[in-house]
């Protein structure tokens, strides 16, 4: 043979994610390329002297994992030793966080901004214990009345900040909150050091911008979480102007160029597929086609345009369609429990007002030639944004727009029907729903709790479903994914939410692989392990396809091939 494999795979169960789902047990890798799929027999011939043969011993190759909705560098950011960790398990209450925020101000210059992420009211002892009981700048200012502090909560959608804080970003009690966004404030009227949604932007304007060095740093500390997961591909949800106000921007323009660099300097060890974020929250049609018109003047407005789009690439554009469940911010049908349907955080006074304004925004995007991706989490937000698309190919028709809603927790009949009709797509989160699986019977009732992400109406409609972490909401773990896909059980106490709704593991794994590469416009070059697709190849040790679904999450990824590269390998240790 003229041309070796530079890798051969015997031995083990080797999960094509074809049209029928079919398993081999060899395969062999030629210059990034899948060469051979089959048995032994079939791979022997690409064997020779400089070709590296693992054996699998009854281990799974599946496709490179492809999280379809990862904010990179924010999770970067998010993590230590770059931010504080105020997450469960490492904290377990308000005291824990006030622990962690004491420590930080005995390391730290005077007056520097402590920062950190990952608080959920939903395990925090003092707030489970009285539900009205929420964060508050008293908490913070016992241990640091002289620095500033910032902490998001794992969700993005609410930060909590001392008085220091509100004092040197301009906030008290005679602050307008912008619109779509909240100030918390308690019955004197007085700032809480709460901001939700929109609001949250008075806090990013305040901060030091992140230094290229922090994004690129904050990036590659990803990429190496994503390797030694097996994630070879995922979506950047939302780089541009728009983001400028999130996460000290780490969602904002310079952050593209970030990327660029790894990309040129041949550290980018993973594919990305960018949305960009014209304009934050609350903005309005106006305001999104001018932000829209900037951004296509610069990056094009059909196709990727970049270097090496297989390895990174810019497919849309994402919008904002309503907020979150724990903060009653996301546009429900029916009232929350205590009252309240949310609302589109779009600009407008009334909902025909807002409804007008996303649907001007969505028209917009698509006639401009690009795929769309809409932040929707309630269900009259979702069939809103569903009718939008509808009715934007209609005007403007345009064969494989992609377009697809982001979340969609409380997706409806209706909206299913849209969506597979035009062959749009949803982007569900099955590691969020582990997460909140509990504490959202609060919100809306055990009913609607237990419904949230409907993997299995969704499929049975015939909906393309992918797969994501929304990291650093959640822990970009597929294998979590997978499991919560299967099991319904929740994070907190394992209580099964929504058993009507669990999924086969064939269909969970099409989630994070194929499906996520049709999200990608890249199903027909990666996803699946076929002869002649991307060697993008992940190696779970043991046979996930007798596993407990229990046991997943701890089946140890043990090798990660990133277009014929390995980028992490436990099997040489």
């Amino acid at each position: 043979m003229d041309t070796y494999a530079d890798l051969v795979f015997v031995g083990g169960r080797v999960v094509t994610v074809d049209a029928e789902f079919s398993v081999a047990s060899a395969l062999a890798v030629t210059g990034g390329i899948i060469g051979a799929v089959g048995g032994r027999d079939d791979v022997a011939p690409f064997i020779g002297p400089a070709t590296r043969v693992v054996d699998l011993r009854g281990a799974t190759l599946l496709p490179g994992i492809n999280d379809s909705h990862l904010h990179g560098c924010a999770f970067g950011m998010a993590s230590p030793p770059l931010s504080l960790d105020v997450a469960h398990p490492t904290v377990s209450s308000l005291a824990d966080v006030a622990e962690v925020v004491g420590e930080a101000v005995g390391r730290v210059r005077a007056g520097q901004w402590i920062t950190g992420h990952g608080w959920d009211t939903g395990y925090l002892d003092e707030c489970v214990s009285d539900p009205s009981r929420q964060p508050s700048l008293h908490d913070l200012d016992a241990v640091s009345p002289d620095h500033p502090v910032v902490l998001y909560s794992f969700s993005g959608h609410a930060t909590w900040v001392n008085s220091k804080a509100l004092e040197l970003i301009g906030i008290d009690r005679h602050t307008v909150a912008p619109p779509g966004g909240a100030i918390v404030v308690d019955e004197a009227g007085e700032p809480t050091g709460l901001l939700h949604e929109g609001a949250q932007a008075l806090v990013q304007n305040a901060l030091p911008p992140l230094s290229r060095q922090e994004r690129t740093d904050a990036i590659r500390s990803t990429l190496a979480t994503l390797a030694r997961l097996g994630v070879t591909s995922y979506t950047e949800p939302g780089l541009g102007p728009g983001g400028d106000g999130i996460m000290r921007g780490a969602l904002g323009g310079e952050t593209l160029d970030a990327y660029r660099r790894l990309l040129a300097d041949g550290e980018l060890t993973a594919r990305v597929g960018v949305l960009l974020l014209p304009t934050g929250m609350a903005s309005t049609a106006e305001e999104f086609a001018r932000g829209l018109d900037a951004l296509g003047a610069v990056e094009g407005t059909e196709g990727p345009h970049e270097a090496d789009p297989r390895r990174l690439a810019i497919h849309g554009v994402k919008i904002f369609g309503d907020g979150i469940v724990p903060n009653k911010t996301a546009w429900m049908h029916e009232p929350y429990v205590g009252g309240g349907c949310g609302s589109l955080c779009v600009g407008g006074e009334t909902d025909a007002d807002r409804i007008a304004e996303i649907g001007a925004m969505i028209r917009h995007a698509h006639a401009a030639g690009y795929q769309l991706g809409v932040h929707v989490t309630g269900d009259r937000a979702g069939d809103t944004v569903v009718d939008a698309f509808a009715a934007a190919v209609a005007e403007h028709p345009r064969p494989d727009a992609r377009h697809y809603v982001i979340h969609g927790d409380f997706l409806t009949a209706h909206s299913m029907k849209v969506l597979a009709a035009h062959d749009f797509g949803v982007n569900m989160n099955p590691t969020i729903k582990w997460t909140v699986a509990d504490m959202e019977e609060e919100f809306v009732g055990a009913g609607r709790a237990a419904y949230a992400w409907p993997y299995r109406d969704a499929l049975d409609a015939g909906v393309r479903v992918a797969s994501g972490s929304d990291a650093p909401v959640t822990h970009p773990d597929w294998r979590q994914g997978v499991a919560t896909m299967m099991l319904r059980e929740s994070k907190a106490t394992g209580r099964v939410s929504g058993p009507e709704q669990r999924i086969g593991l064939a269909e969970a794994i099409r989630t994070y692989t194929i499906d996520a590469a049709w999200q990608d416009f890249a199903d027909d070059w990666k996803g699946s392990l076929e002869p002649g697709k991307a060697a993008d190849l992940c190696v779970l040790d043991g046979d996930l396809l007798t596993a407990d679904p229990h046991d997943i999450p701890e089946m140890a990824v043990v090798l990660t091939v990133v277009d014929g590269r390995v980028v992490h390998d436990t099997l040489r240790d």
